[in-house]
């Protein structure tokens, strides 16, 4: 029965009573009728004029090494959207969410990487579940749904403060039995090591479906560079997996190289996109990076005891031979699954995220 939790123009004129909440600085609690009454805050001096309820607390500072706690709802109910502007690297301020007081996070993954921005450089994203948009504005549109409790944070692992302006929109409502929960899991290989391969997610263990990859992708070599194949090990696939992609730019919906006329083409679409390629300056910018997306909306990747996604680092040598790269390559991946999930491996210290 439909309960105000999925909302598409199909089903938007009909009427719920799932209560709608938001989080920001200017409703920490999100309570009903509480929102702009702050008396202290960022904006205080600027509308020392205007009093209260005049934008005094529009952001929250963080300072170093330390964590602010964005969310902290009792369910049941979802997040809907999320809409974020953040000061500083955009790797070192790190997204962590717990569902239903889990002892472990089931989100944790550098803010710039969740929202296809791996680089700390802003590209326009323009699809379904993530959009990044002018000036530096995040936005997230999937569906996260929790029956007890969430508790989001964010930490700032720099050696300066940051700047956060948030808002969280939420929806208090029952949740489908078989409603499952977000997840999202980043890991780096800087440098991958020669003929080996990088591994996107590893260790999940449970029933769900993978959703989408981002890929933040710096190479190390001249020529081409995704010639590798992604594969997805399903439910106890040993040395085979189910499912083996033909080439990094086919599993990210392009082909040949993402080339048009002699050139790599950015491309941002409701499913998969390369929005982002920083090309060399001909002096200290001399690597070129990519960013990647590819969800699986339409074509969700079910499993019902475990999975593990590898990709592959292809590109070319002498006598038409593949050369296994050593590149720089950061995967972000988001997959549905019930609760409880196996731990994540420990996320890479400031130094290990570091974009260089």
């Amino acid at each position: 029965m439909y309960n105000g939790l999925n909302l598409d123009l199909g089903n938007l004129s009909r009427l719920s009573h799932a209560k709608t909440r938001s989080l920001s600085a200017e409703n920490f609690t999100g309570e009903k009728g509480k929102a702009g009454m702050a008396a202290d805050g960022l904006g205080a001096k600027a509308a020392r004029d205007l009093g209260r309820g005049w934008k005094i607390s529009p952001a929250v500072k963080i300072e170093p090494k330390q964590r602010f706690t964005m969310a902290d709802i009792s369910g049941p109910g979802a997040i809907q959207q999320i809409w974020i502007t953040i000061t500083g690297h955009w790797r070192f301020s790190i997204l962590r969410v717990w569902w239903d007081e889990e002892p472990t996070p089931s989100i944790e993954v550098p803010i710039g990487d969740f929202f296809c921005t791996g680089w700390g450089q802003y590209a326009h994203v323009n699809s379904l579940p993530v959009c990044v948009n002018p000036g530096s504005a995040f936005n997230c549109y999937w569906e996260m749904p929790f029956r007890k409790h969430c508790r989001m944070t964010v930490e700032n692992v720099a050696d300066e403060e940051i700047v956060l302006f948030y808002q969280v929109n939420y929806t208090l409502t029952d949740i489908p039995d078989d409603a499952a929960y977000l997840h999202v899991q980043f890991r780096r290989s800087n440098p991958l090591p020669y003929r080996t391969v990088h591994t996107i997610v590893d260790g999940v263990k449970g029933h769900g479906h993978y959703v989408g990859t981002y890929m933040a992708w710096g190479v190390n070599n001249t020529g081409w560079w995704g010639e590798g194949e992604i594969k997805f090990y399903l439910d106890g696939d040993g040395e085979f997996p189910t499912i083996c992609g033909t080439g990094t730019e086919d599993y990210f919906c392009g082909s040949y190289n993402f080339d048009r006329d002699g050139q790599y083409t950015v491309f941002t679409t409701p499913y998969s996109g390369l929005p982002q390629v920083i090309r060399p300056d001909g002096a200290y910018k001399s690597q070129q990076r990519f960013g990647l997306y590819r969800w699986h909306i339409m074509d969700p990747i079910r499993f019902e005891k475990d999975l593990r996604v590898t990709i592959q680092a292809l590109g070319w040598r002498s006598g038409g031979r593949y050369l296994p790269m050593q590149d720089d390559i950061a995967s972000t991946a988001f997959w549905y699954q019930a609760e409880p999930h196996a731990r994540f491996p420990e996320l890479p210290d400031k130094d290990g995220l570091e974009v260089i």
